[in-house]
């Protein structure tokens, strides 16, 4: 039976989607059998960071709609075979699509993995309460700053109300210049502010521009690296994002990265 994970934020463009393909694809990694459910309708993009779009034939609203079986419409990951993303559809009337119709495609899975990752709609709108039906833990995506802040919160208080066994946090984009400064609050300070239970921190890293991290000595694949870990076996390594910048060498870092 498989762990059904909603990935989910307050608001867009804090970076939802790109902690949802690299978790996904670190639990792999780790010999997990893994999928992928982009049910950001209209504004879907996971199939285009794991880098399977040329691949699409049939997509999660197909499925939904009885035109295709489940596992047709799933994509393989080109590196990893155990890897698999359920794409969406760009141009669909949403409205037509419920939270039980993405319940259902949900239970067709469960029995082929052990991590369902539900890549959901920013916001609190009805798409959001699509995405989180079928799920039974949830992992809230945030940003250091107040916005970002100001809208987890909301949805730490939306999924309340759902049958969410489990709710934990990622603080994404974290600057550990900023956090040294006391410009910005530590994770640790977020993590109380929202009174939720802290699973991962992952640094800004140039590295991440393409949004997919495949196996490589950066910053930001050894922090996702530690993030697979805590979900998978319940650990509680989070990355130190300040760690760069300490000391002599790190106070030099701080200042030329000021002046850029």
């Amino acid at each position: 039976m498989a762990r059904k994970i909603v990935i989910t934020s307050g608001k867009g463009g804090v970076g939802k989607t790109t902690v949802c393909a690299n978790l996904g694809l670190h639990l792999a990694e780790m010999g997990l059998r893994v999928v992928m459910l982009d049910v950001d309708i209209g504004l879907n993009n996971l199939d285009v960071i794991m880098g399977v779009e040329n691949k699409v034939v049939f997509d999660l609203v197909d499925v939904i709609e009885n035109k295709c079986r489940s596992k047709q419409a799933l994509i393989q990951d080109f590196y990893i075979s155990n890897l698999y993303t359920l794409p969406s559809v760009h141009s669909y009337n949403a409205s037509r699509v419920t939270g039980e119709g993405i319940k259902q495609v949900i239970a067709g899975l469960d029995v082929f993995f052990d991590y369902i990752l539900i890549d959901c709609p920013a916001g609190v709108d009805a798409p959001f309460h699509r995405a989180v039906y079928g799920a039974d833990e949830a992992i809230v995506v945030v940003t250091p700053h107040l916005s970002s802040l100001r809208d987890a919160d909301k949805v730490l208080n939306i999924l309340v109300g759902y049958n969410i066994r489990s709710v934990s946090l990622v603080v994404n984009r974290v600057r550990g210049d900023l956090i040294l400064e006391r410009e910005i609050m530590n994770t640790a300070e977020i993590s109380e502010m929202l009174s939720s239970n802290l699973i991962g921190a992952i640094p800004e890293d140039d590295n991440l521009a393409n949004g997919l991290l495949r196996k490589n000595t950066s910053e930001a694949y050894r922090a996702f690296e530690l993030l697979a870990l805590n979900v998978h076996k319940e650990t509680n390594k989070i990355y130190d994002c300040t760690l760069k910048y300490k000391g002599l060498t790190g106070a030099f870092k701080r200042n030329l990265r000021r002046k850029i």
